[in-house]
């Protein structure tokens, strides 16, 4: 019995020795697994992590770059940014990026060369996913030698595209046949890619014809496009007056050109109908008022009514109110009379008996005898 006991009693003082040991070491290995747990816990909560081996490198040489919290089995892409990637992609190293794939739980483990960007520090670390849904982390980086400028001022307008075919509608009226200025409405379907929405955005609309330069004229668009969603823009566009030919209309928003949509102008063959009428009519008009000035300044001859500055005796006699044929008749009585008493003798009798249809040659003389000549043999 004391050997069985004595046994027991071992093992009782064994277990109690393991159990305080155990709780000995249970403040140091609970910092280390929570340590270990924690960036698995970022996954669930869908905020991915970036770390960096250091803060600075020189180019040439290589950063380790390590993340947790990642979507598993994802692939992700490595850049070196400058101006904070304010600019997109744009401002990054594109040509020294790497890839990785996440492992099971999220995490990644890869080297990158340093390299210099395109704009200038301040820089950063890019990590964001390739495939599936978006999602990206950023640290702090200064790539040793590279020029350091202060960040440009980021648009809060939201990024515009577009999404569809633009489209002129419209049509040309009758005024602008004639030299009126052609006028149609542009159409655009547009989308804001950017993370802000995008509210009253102001546009330029320009026009150009042939090889020359567009004209731009900036337009407000009264409207608000949300984040990630679309909204038709309609804008008005002009041309001057009596424009005709192939012209280009061109759509601008934040320095960058939309679209560019062809429109073709017809001639105003109204003005060339009124030029054509104005070169016919105006001649025709001057040479009718020409003719008529003319007539009324020239001298007019005998057959016209006047004789020598003094008007013709027909003329007075419409003037007195009588008959021009009855005045006329009578004058040229009296001439004749007077004609036949200055060519009579004197002592001739009859002066006042002369007929006027009987001239002086004709008359019968008034010495002749006009007794009946006797019968011969008579007495």
């Amino acid at each position: 019995m004391c050997t069985a006991e004595r046994a027991v009693r071992r093992r009782r003082g064994r277990a109690a020795a393991v159990l305080v040991l155990c709780l000995a070491l249970a403040p140091a290995l609970l910092p280390a697994a929570a340590a270990h747990a924690a960036p698995y816990a970022t996954a669930a909560d869908g905020t991915p992590t970036v770390r960096l081996s250091a803060k600075e490198a020189g180019k040439g040489g290589t950063l380790t770059v390590t993340g947790r919290g990642w979507r598993p089995k994802a692939l992700l892409t490595l850049l070196i940014c400058g101006q904070n990637m304010i600019g997109g992609t744009n401002s990054c190293a594109n040509g020294d990026g790497r890839a990785v794939t996440t492992d099971a739980h999220g995490a990644f483990h890869r080297k990158l060369p340093v390299a210099e960007p395109p704009k200038p520090c301040p820089c950063v670390v890019h990590v964001a996913t390739v495939t599936g849904a978006a999602a990206d982390a950023e640290a702090a980086f200064k790539v040793a030698g590279h020029p350091v400028a202060p960040l440009p001022k980021e648009r809060t307008g939201g990024r515009l595209a577009v999404l569809a075919q633009p489209r002129l509608t419209g049509s040309s009226g009758l005024l602008t046949w004639f030299g009126a200025p052609a006028q149609r409405e542009l159409r655009v379907t547009v989308g804001n890619l950017g993370s802000a929405p995008a509210k009253d955005p102001v546009f330029r609309v320009g026009t150009s014809h042939g090889v020359f330069a567009p004209e731009w004229a900036e337009q407000q668009w009264r409207g608000t496009v949300p984040a990630g969603k679309k909204a038709e823009v309609r804008l008005p566009v002009e041309l001057p007056a009596g424009a005709h030919g192939d012209y280009l209309v061109s759509l601008e928003y934040g320095g960058k050109v939309l679209v560019e949509q062809p429109w073709g102008v017809g001639r105003p063959w109204g003005v060339t109908l009124f030029w054509v009428l104005l070169c016919l009519v105006v001649p025709t008009a001057v040479f009718r008022i020409g003719m008529a000035l003319v007539d009324r300044v020239r001298p007019h001859g005998p057959g016209r009514g006047h004789s020598g500055g003094r008007p013709h005796p027909a003329a007075r006699g419409h003037a007195a109110g009588r008959p021009s044929g009855a005045a006329g008749t009578g004058k040229r009585i009296r001439n004749r009379t007077s004609r036949a008493r200055g060519t009579a003798g004197p002592g001739t009798p009859g002066d006042s008996a002369a007929l006027p249809w009987f001239t002086p040659d004709t008359a019968p003389s008034t010495t002749t005898s006009t007794e009946r000549p006797t019968s011969k043999g008579s007495a």
